[in-house]
């Protein structure tokens, strides 16, 4: 129940956020397109704090799902034959990984009971009170994480090998949806024809889409050290923002808000047919 409502909150803020860089791409920029934004629009509509609470108590469920698959482990090999070291192995990074995503999910979550309750102390308006409880941002916080960072010893480096994770970590998560591997966690078999041919076009555009932010994302800070400028950093908005900045125009931005918004979409199809 608690990976369900997690998938499902996930879901949500993608699908909002999408949705904001859609905006943005037709020339309104008035909202960030990043979780700060989502937030932002969730906490406007009726019964907007409680729809905030509710996000808050499934991204809880999120950390909790990943907790226990760190700390008692996941769906593993059963570690037959001369397999058994390589199994034990796999799945002792499967653990760390887990665990990495738990603790993500945790500030996230975090983040979200903090605006929650900006929000509701301020009539449920979500404003400026709310805004500063829940940290700025996406492209305040990564200015002031990379600003610190430079001013450590090494700083330069430290900065420039979290861009470059970034930008590996972005190309696995694009290449994976490009091959479909997704399809082995999900219950295929209690899926109709049609709608395993939907649930596999979100799940390859919107895995693409999201991996494409997080290699964007990236190399603006391989950027930031390389200029040793914090400024240079970007956070999701002003990535997305930079796609309209390319060559191919808006359209560029548009293709990954699409994408964005299936993805949105692929993590509520999770919620139903992921195997947990």
């Amino acid at each position: 129940m608690a990976g369900r409502t997690g998938f499902t909150a996930r879901g949500v803020l993608y699908f909002l956020v999408g949705y904001l860089a859609l905006r943005i791409a037709f020339g309104d920029g008035g909202n960030e397109a990043d979780r700060q934004g989502a937030l932002h629009q969730i906490g406007r509509q009726p019964l907007g704090t409680a729809l905030l609470w509710l996000l808050t108590a499934g991204l809880a469920g999120m950390a909790l799902w990943r907790g226990a698959q760190a700390v008692l482990g996941g769906r593993t090999g059963s570690g037959h034959g001369g397999q058994g070291s390589q199994d034990g192995q796999e799945g002792a990074g499967k653990r760390l990984a887990a665990g990495a995503r738990a603790v993500f999910y945790a500030v996230v979550c975090w983040g979200t009971a903090t605006y929650a309750a900006g929000a509701g102390s301020s009539g449920g308006s979500g404003g400026s009170g709310a805004a500063g409880g829940s940290g700025g941002s996406s492209d305040e916080t990564s200015k002031d994480m990379t600003a610190t960072l430079l001013k450590l010893p090494a700083g330069r480096w430290l900065v420039a090998a979290a861009g470059a994770a970034l930008c590996v970590a972005g190309a696995v998560i694009a290449v994976r949806a490009l091959r479909r591997a997704f399809l082995k966690k999900l219950e295929t078999g209690r899926m109709g024809r049609r709608t395993r041919t939907a649930v596999t076009a979100s799940g390859v555009a919107g895995g693409t889409a999201r991996g494409g932010v997080y290699a964007g994302a990236g190399a603006f800070a391989v950027v930031a050290a390389i200029r040793f400028d914090p400024h240079q950093a970007k956070g999701m908005d002003d990535t997305l923002r930079s796609f309209a900045h390319t060559p191919a125009g808006p359209w560029l931005l548009v293709a990954v808000a699409v994408g964005l918004i299936l993805f949105g979409l692929f993590s509520f199809a999770s919620a139903r047919w992921r195997r947990l």
